[in-house]
């Protein structure tokens, strides 16, 4: 596996001798199901970026549409309207800038102001998403999702939920392959919470070096306040921090090299005392 992930205009360390990347969650939308909307205002988002960057991210993550089970989807001139100020106000932070999107045109939008990486839930797999990005270098977060997110986590069923992420995501890379993007512009995820149960997402979760070794990509794991820390704790979203941590430090330990989470403070605090311990 490669020790660096091209992301845009910054070259970041992925190697197991550096500290695992945080990524920090930026949601502009008014039914983000973690926050309640509470950043969808362009100041107030801009000052929650401004403490991450102060908290150590490596990276921000901005979402327009809320992805959440049952969600409905966002128009393109919505998202653009919700994500491109954000992008303009903070290009020049200091900071990668990821867009949590699977439209081509939000992609093309963003990453021509400025965007440094595209978090796709979707795998890249609408018309248009590779071609939207085959010319820039930005990075590309490659998910798996089963169905999409309006039924997502109705009675999802794999025959072997492992290998059955895996191959999607190999036919994936290979995809991605056939548009000469560079191979150091890739990372991917497993899709937690999108059309999976508790029981594959635990399953996903201790199969991590599994499938960051058969894919040989850097593996991104978001489980921040997700619903199966839920079901675990059962408790609600703001009172999931614990479990959050607890699943960051799970999902580094098996080998993913970039949490995607809510909590950046705290979460780096805890991944630089684990690193420091298993160097």
């Amino acid at each position: 596996m490669q020790s660096h992930l091209q992301c845009g205009r910054y070259r970041l360390s992925i190697a197991a001798t550096s500290r695992p990347l945080v990524m920090g969650i930026l949601n502009v939308t008014p039914d983000s199901f973690s926050d309640a909307g509470k950043y969808h205002a362009l100041d107030t988002a801009i000052s929650h970026a401004e403490e991450m960057i102060a908290a150590g991210v490596d990276i921000i993550d901005i979402g327009g549409e809320s992805t959440r089970p049952g969600s409905q989807p966002v128009s393109l001139q919505g998202e653009l309207d919700r994500v491109m100020p954000l992008v303009y106000a903070l290009r020049d932070c200091g900071k990668p800038l990821s867009i949590d999107t699977y439209k081509p045109e939000v992609m093309r939008e963003t990453v021509a102001a400025g965007a440094d990486m595209i978090n796709d839930i979707n795998g890249f797999r609408a018309p248009g998403a590779l071609a939207a990005v085959a010319e820039s270098d930005c990075a590309l977060c490659i998910m798996h999702m089963q169905k999409d997110p309006l039924s997502m986590q109705l009675k999802p069923e794999y025959q072997d939920v492992v290998a059955d992420v895996s191959t999607f995501l190999h036919e994936r890379i290979a995809a991605i392959a056939q548009m000469n993007i560079a191979r150091d512009r890739l990372c991917i995820d497993p899709g937690f919470g999108f059309g999976k149960s508790l029981a594959h997402n635990i399953a996903l979760l201790k199969n991590i070096g599994q499938l960051q070794t058969s894919l040989d990509l850097p593996l991104l794991a978001g489980l921040s306040r997700k619903s199966m820390l839920g079901a675990l704790l059962d408790k609600p979203v703001e009172q999931r921090l614990a479990g959050s941590l607890a699943a960051a430090l799970a999902a580094v330990a098996n080998g993913a090299r970039i949490v995607r989470v809510h909590d950046v403070a705290e979460t780096v605090d805890a991944l630089t005392v684990w690193h420091a311990i298993n160097q």
